[in-house]
């Protein structure tokens, strides 16, 4: 069986502040509409409360209607605001009990080629057992792979999952599998917590598969911490929990009686940091680029050029899973690589860098489970 780890990236719907053209823009929209609703949540608004929530509904384009460019105002109970014809806009809430209701990121569509490319990268990989990781939903993932991957001459998987996870913007992991290859069992771990709070930022997703030669495959499926949205050292510090916690699982399910688990996903993050070690370093987990017959292409990473900084997805295998494995590699040719596209091949219906199916390659093993 071909198991494969993909971060498609701009599946389906994303939100519209993180489709702008830099990084930046979209970061200090969500920057204000993450302070925004922090202040719409408080039991009580004081003076100076209500005069911020008005300066960010001012720069979020929400002070005239509830309806902005990015976001949307939702006034389901209650009233938040009022906007007289002639005045200004007015907080009349006073405080959260008064209103039910929410802001919400605008969603778009993504480019078409892109998500036909997607389907490209997922058909030519041939995965049995395909993680996914930044999807919008298990309804949109159905869609995809009934509709987009008919379009492109590919066959539909045959079982889709998706649990939501803790990420507001809709952005979690899930799994696709061929028909012979059925999800026996799921876990979440969505609410997993130590001392400092809630641990995944999206989930740590466990499914158990069975094989047509009899034997289970355990997955555990997981979005690491990105090293954006908030200080290095916080980021590093969410990332290495989460390690710490994907090990705890992993060991767990060892002391069960489990032989063939594989931890898979975006780690945002190289195998010799530190906020990876408890995971890397610290199990008998081995990286599948570790195998004799591991083809990279020359790059070893995963992400963007190809560059060792970059790799970030992973598939680590028990050590019986990994006695299994008869080879591996990562696929570029839904990648754009460089400014010009010119660092390696990709797939001739991309033409420019927002038709590329993802900035990720997807990597992938062959086992013999």
């Amino acid at each position: 069986m071909k198991l494969a780890s993909y971060n498609v990236e701009n599946l389906f719907q994303r939100a519209k502040a993180m489709n702008l053209p830099t990084w930046q823009a979209g970061a200090d929209i969500l920057k204000m509409h993450a302070e925004l609703n922090g202040l719409l949540g408080k039991p009580t608004y004081s003076a100076a409360d209500k005069k911020n929530i008005i300066a960010l509904m001012k720069k979020l384009g929400i002070d005239k209607q509830d309806a902005g460019k990015f976001v949307i105002l939702r006034q389901n109970r209650g009233h938040l605001v009022k906007r007289p014809k002639s005045g200004p806009i007015q907080i009349v809430a006073e405080g959260r009990g008064d209103w039910i209701g929410w802001l919400d990121l605008v969603l778009e569509e993504v480019n078409e080629v892109s998500i036909q490319n997607t389907a490209r990268v997922i058909n030519d990989v041939g995965a049995d057992v395909l993680g996914i990781v930044e999807a919008e939903s298990r309804p949109a993932l159905l869609r995809f792979t009934k509709n987009v991957m008919k379009s492109i001459g590919g066959d539909p998987y045959g079982h889709v999952m998706l649990i939501d996870g803790n990420d507001d913007r809709g952005i979690d992991v899930a799994v696709m599998t061929r028909q012979d290859y059925p999800i026996a069992t799921i876990s979440s771990h969505v609410d997993d917590a130590d001392n400092t709070g809630v641990i995944f930022s999206r989930d740590c997703a466990q499914y158990t598969i069975d094989t047509p030669k009899g034997n289970r495959l355990v997955l555990l499926i997981n979005h690491l911490k990105s090293k954006g949205f908030g200080s290095q050292a916080t980021s590093n510090a969410k990332r290495e929990r989460q390690a710490k916690r994907v090990k705890e699982i992993y060991e767990k399910l060892r002391q069960e009686g489990n032989k063939f688990i594989a931890v898979i996903g975006d780690f945002n993050d190289t195998p010799d940091s530190a906020p990876l070690a408890p995971l890397i370093a610290q199990t008998d987990l081995k990286d599948i680029s570790e195998h004799a017959n591991f083809d990279d292409g020359g790059r070893p990473g995963t992400f963007g050029n190809g560059a060792k900084s970059s790799k970030i997805d992973y598939i680590l295998m028990s050590p019986e899973l990994f006695a299994k494995t008869k080879k591996g590699g990562i696929f570029r040719m839904g990648v754009w690589g460089g400014t010009n596209g010119t660092l390696f091949p990709h797939f001739p219906e991309i033409t420019k860098a927002s038709e590329a199916a993802s900035d990720h390659a997807a990597i992938w093993a062959d086992v013999d489970v």
